[in-house]
């Protein structure tokens, strides 16, 4: 996302709308909403075939967290997730509310265990952000743990391998916390096991002072820490020094085991030229680790100090500002490209920030501008463009990469662009356009398109594959590999209604849309999407006291109607043919593992999971569930049906067709997963197999 969830986890208070949220019909045409529907009308079902993409290609960091462990999902910084998201079967809006913060938890992103990474305080919690009230399960504040007046900078913090949160702070250090114990157990509060200064470490290493300050940090493939300095909007005429570098995984190792180390061996830095600095975070993959400044990009490598593997310039108009008459009364944020670099195995994507912005495909192992396409191009005379969330990248592995890139012109305060202005000052009134946040995306430019690098015998080449110049959207959309769909949250300029809103990955048509609320402070304020791994939650952060989440209500007890299941226990996950036959499957997966707990339940109770995506012969179509022993095993026959929304059996099955799976469980029984033998709960996890 760049830096807008770093602007929500220091935020100052806000005075918020005092309305509930209304949640409003599902509608599945790409034409805006004509009429605001009753609350009653919500959780309707939509015609939203599954449509599966490839899992995206990508070499996983050993270093980092195996989960959403970053804003961008990824140390790639894809913004794409392998995991489902919802798909429109009556499709519902919970919301968890905050009594603690001035905000709804922004930046969030989530460890191994699952459990949410979110600001709090000035530090990093994690919180049950699925609760009714926001929980908070343990945390690290830094003026109650810490005796200290500095705030972590969530938005490029993220979660390594051992489950440690990694955090830059406002005061130039790089924090270690451990958050949870061996067993997966959230510590009530977090211990620090690493503190370094490393404007401190930089400066002595470069002998001379910085006028940057820390912006983000990364572990590379071999552990080592990369920083880098800068801002929001870095003037190159303003000649402000910055650098980059590594902290050496000996050192950090070292650290950890309580080891005394010496920083001037193991802090090794890159220094830039005055007036070019990063403003925005960093990418890495096994090549290195990818570093995009205001002036250029760079592919930078450890070995006993930082090795540049290669620098290529790209050019900039500047800090981009409304003009007088415009519509707009804001700008960008960037004065150089507004998102941070995206990588796939061969490529390094991003934008630049020229007066018509283009963007740029770098081979990854020679620095070489390898393809460029004009984006956003075609609004009308006059209409600025600055791309500043983070792209969306997605290789199919096939030779094709899907970049979508948003406009956001329009929501960057203009008094960025001041001599005096102070862009560190990390508040709403000082960063975001004051008429965008009463006004909403009327004051912002449109634009959404999806642009395809395709690799040919001898080269790569681009083309636009569809663009919304309707759309408005400053939330940095999820593409789900699981489904095929593009997810966001825009306003409905007509109504003024606050959506989420489901986009064709094919065709960009808006294929879903769910109402949330008309006030001005359900902006989501230029923050991200987060997807978790539950299957089943889009969580999306506004300007107000709510975190919402959208949520399929693809289960239910057909015998008790009355009662809802808990969403928040009910996931749907990819479960692959490789793990399906290790854990003793046979037959091929032709649906996504559902794993429900159901609490206060009867002996034997049926549990209804609706589903999508299924086809060929119903009377091929077989049950496998997993058992206590942790193998799966086919559910016989007389335990499980398949039947239409109606009750009736199909013959054949049509991928389009919306089908419930009812499975008859015993409490305790072979399928029960539960471990609370005396709570009258059972918990269930099944897939259908052809």
């Amino acid at each position: 996302m760049k830096k807008r969830a770093l602007i929500l986890a220091m935020i100052t208070f806000i005075a918020a709308a005092t309305s509930e949220p209304s949640i409003n019909m599902v509608r599945a045409e790409e034409t805006q909403v004509e009429e605001t529907q009753t609350e009653e009308n919500a959780g309707q079902t939509s015609e939203l075939p599954i449509k599966t993409l490839t899992p995206k290609v990508m070499d996983v960091n050993p270093y980092m967290a195996a989960s959403d462990s970053n804003i961008h999902h990824d140390c790639y910084n894809t913004d794409s997730t392998d995991e489902v998201l919802p798909v429109g079967i009556y499709s519902e809006i919970n919301v968890s509310y905050e009594k603690t913060n001035a905000n709804a938890s922004p930046a969030i992103f989530f460890d191994s265990y699952g459990h949410a990474v979110v600001p709090l305080l000035g530090g990093l919690a994690i919180r049950d952000i699925n609760a009714e009230e926001t929980q908070t399960l343990g945390y690290f504040s830094p003026k109650q743990h810490d005796n200290g007046e500095y705030l972590i900078q969530s938005s490029y913090s993220f979660v390594d391998e051992s489950n440690r949160l990694v955090c830059p702070t406002n005061n130039n250090h790089v924090l270690m916390l451990k958050a949870t114990d061996e067993d997966g157990n959230v510590l009530p509060e977090f211990e620090k096991v690493l503190d370094i200064d490393i404007k401190a470490a930089a400066e002595a290493a470069l002998g001379k002072t910085l006028d940057q300050n820390l912006l983000a940090v990364v572990f590379d493939y071999e552990g080592n820490l990369w920083f880098a300095t800068g801002g929001f909007r870095i003037y190159p005429d303003r000649k402000q020094q910055g650098a980059m570098g590594y902290i050496s995984r000996t050192a950090i190792d070292a650290i950890l085991n309580g080891e005394e180390t010496d920083l001037s061996e193991a802090v090794f830095v890159y220094e830039l030229a005055p007036g070019e600095g990063a403003e925005n975070g960093i990418a890495a993959s096994k090549d290195g680790a990818v570093i995009l400044t205001n002036q250029n990009c760079y592919l930078l490598q450890a070995d006993n100090g930082v090795k540049k593997i290669w620098e290529t310039p790209y050019e900039s108009a500047g800090a981009k500002e409304s003009k007088e008459g415009d519509e707009t009364t804001g700008g960008g944020l960037a004065w150089g490209s507004g998102c941070s670099p995206s990588l796939t195995k061969d490529l390094v994507m991003f934008t630049d920030n020229q007066e018509t912005v283009n963007l740029l495909a770098l081979d990854m192992k020679t620095g070489e501008v390898v393809a460029n396409l004009p984006v956003i191009d075609e609004l009308p005379e006059g209409s600025q463009v600055a791309v500043e969330n983070s792209a969306i990248v997605y290789d199919n592995g096939a030779g094709t990469v899907s970049t979508i890139v948003c406009n956001w012109f329009g929501a960057g305060s203009a008094n960025l662009g001041k001599e005096d202005s102070d862009s560190s000052i990390q508040s709403y009134t000082n960063i975001y356009d004051e008429n965008w946040l009463k006004q909403g995306n009327k004051m912002i430019t449109p634009g959404v398109e999806r642009v395809d690098t395709i690799k040919t015998e001898d080269r790569y080449e681009m083309k636009s594959i569809w663009c919304r110049s309707d759309l408005s959207d400053t939330s940095m959309m999820k593409l789900s590999t699981a489904t095929g769909y593009i997810y966001g949250y825009v306003q409905n300029l007509e109504t003024g209604m606050w959506q989420y809103i489901i986009l064709d990955f094919e065709t960009g048509e808006t294929v879903f849309s769910m109402d949330v609320a008309s006030k001005p402070m359900y902006n989501n304020m230029a923050i991200g999407m987060y997807a978790g791994n539950s299957g089943n939650s889009l969580y999306c952060p506004t300007g107000y006291l709510e975190l919402l989440r959208l949520q399929d209500r693809f289960v239910y007890l057909p015998e008790m109607p009355y009662r809802k299941v808990d969403l928040d226990k009910a996931m749907r996950n990819v479960l692959t043919q490789e793990k399906f036959e290790a854990d003793g499957g046979q037959g091929s997966v032709c649906g996504w593992l559902s794993t429900v707990t159901v609490e206060n339940i009867h002996p034997n109770t049926t549990v209804a999971l609706r589903m999508k995506g299924l086809s060929g012969s119903a009377d091929a179509l077989k049950l496998y569930g997993y058992g206590t022993d942790g193998t799966l095993k086919e559910v016989p026959q007389d335990l499980w049906h398949i039947q239409t929304e109606s009750g009736e059996t199909p013959e054949t099955l049509s991928e389009d067709v919306l089908y419930e799976v009812h499975v008859s469980v015993q409490d305790g029984g072979d399928f029960d997963l539960s471990e609370n033998e005396d709570e009258k709960e059972i918990k269930i996890s099944v897939v259908t197999v052809q």
